[in-house]
């Protein structure tokens, strides 16, 4: 089984399209949603083990130019409803 979270990232004002659009380019990011509130950005990202997860969130996500701050959750069990 697959490591997925879900990670909350904060960016620097004026930032956010920037960011958004690199997040794209990043293939273990599934989905990316520009958000209103105290968040700016909401990704799901899945990697095939929890150290790739971890490298993925600390080497590639967090050090994206504008990103201030991540506060990410690790998904334990889930189901989409059809």
């Amino acid at each position: 089984m697959s490591a997925q979270a879900i990670v909350m990232i904060n960016t620097d004002v004026g930032k956010e399209d920037q960011i958004f659009n690199e997040l794209l380019k990043i293939d273990e990011v599934k989905k990316v949603y520009m958000v209103y509130g105290i968040h700016d950005i909401i990704i799901f990202v899945e990697a095939d083990t929890m150290d790739k997860l971890r490298s993925l969130i600390t080497d590639k996500i967090r050090r994206l130019e504008g990103v201030k701050s991540t506060l990410t959750s690790v998904i334990v069990m889930g189901k989409e409803k059809s």
